[in-house]
This record gives C-alpha cells, sequence and structure tokens, in this order.
C-alpha cells in the first residue's frame, strides 16, 4: 500500500495560467542498452520507446520520455489505485528485463510529483526562471528536457504548446509550487 501523502493541496487559476498536481500516476524508470532490451519493452508495452534525445512517445495507457541515451521515464496516462503499489506493467517488465538480465526497472510513483501546467504564458514563466531556452521546445509537440526551474531539477514534458506535465522530485515539490504561484501571479 502507497504511503502516499499529497504536497501540492490546490489547484490555482491565473490569467492564462493554471496549476495543478495530477496523482497518483505510476512512473517507472526503465534502464537498460541492448537492442533485446529495447525489442523486450516495446513487446511488453505494446509501443517503442523513443530512441531520439529529448523526445517521447506515447500509447492509449503509457508515455514514455527520453532522459538519456539508456534512461527513460514511463508514466501511466491514467491515474492508479493510490491504496496499491503492484503494477501489472512494472511485474511484466521485471520478468522480460530484470529477470533475463537485460536493464532495469525502478518504480520512482512516490518519488515524482507530477503537475500539470495549462494556458498561455507557461514558457513566459519557465523564461524567469530557467536557464533553458524554450524558443523551439515549446514549438515541438512530445518534446521533453531536464533542465533547472527556480534552482530545482524538473523534468518538463511538452505535450503542445498550452499544455505541459512538470515532474519534480516530492522533496522539492512544494517550494517549486510556491514559487510557480507566486511566479505566476506577476506575470
Amino acid at each position: 500500500m502507497l504511503n502516499y501523502n499529497n504536497p501540492i493541496k490546490e489547484t490555482k487559476e491565473y490569467s492564462g495560467f493554471k496549476i495543478e498536481e495530477v496523482k497518483p500516476i505510476m512512473k517507472l524508470i526503465l534502464r537498460g542498452k541492448k537492442r533485446e532490451f529495447l525489442s523486450s519493452v516495446g513487446k511488453s508495452l505494446n509501443m517503442l520507446l523513443p530512441t531520439e534525445s529529448n523526445t517521447s512517445t506515447t500509447s492509449e495507457e503509457y508515455t514514455a520520455l527520453w532522459l538519456s541515451p539508456d534512461e527513460w521515464m514511463l508514466y501511466s496516462n491514467d491515474k492508479i489505485n493510490e491504496n496499491d503499489n503492484n503494477y501489472e506493467i512494472e511485474n511484466s517488465l521485471t520478468d522480460n528485463i530484470v529477470k533475463t538480465n537485460l536493464g532495469a526497472v525502478t518504480d520512482v510513483t512516490d518519488q515524482f510529483v507530477l503537475l500539470k501546467l495549462s494556458g498561455d504564458k507557461i514558457y513566459e514563466l519557465f523564461s524567469t526562471g530557467s536557464p533553458f531556452n524554450f524558443n523551439d521546445f515549446q514549438n515541438k509537440n512530445g518534446s521533453v528536457t531536464q533542465t533547472l526551474l527556480a534552482k530545482i531539477d524538473v523534468i518538463i514534458h511538452n505535450i503542445d504548446k498550452k499544455n505541459v506535465n512538470l515532474f519534480v522530485r516530492r522533496s522539492f515539490s512544494e517550494h517549486l509550487f510556491s514559487w510557480i504561484n507566486d511566479s505566476a501571479s506577476r506575470l
């Protein structure tokens, strides 16, 4: 059973901007280098992992984010039962990848908080707290980056120009949420 405590207690809306936590969402880190790893994951998920840097792939059930040449974050597109942290796909991936020495599967569901940001001013907000240049990024649907936002490590997944999924470690989520609220109120 998950010991799931919710660090973000509210949804905030400003003119042209909205932020909310999406919970609970299953999140797994997949690591592997071999061609057999990619093939086995593809068969288990019924989708291919992205192999081009800073991209993502999506199926009906899951989204995979490219994090490095041998690392991906897989998250569920739908909410999960927060009273159970036994995921069928994790068990399947463990059987097909870990037990065959092709790679590793790590459950990071409790480690990362998923914040959904929507509106016209997302990238205006990001530019006030990040050294990353979002000019090209915001025009590429499905693009992914790992960067700093208010001096906090984040993973940003560009769904489209007005919708972004932002992953932040749980221990920094309240501070980042506070910074976003403060910065968004000034946009």
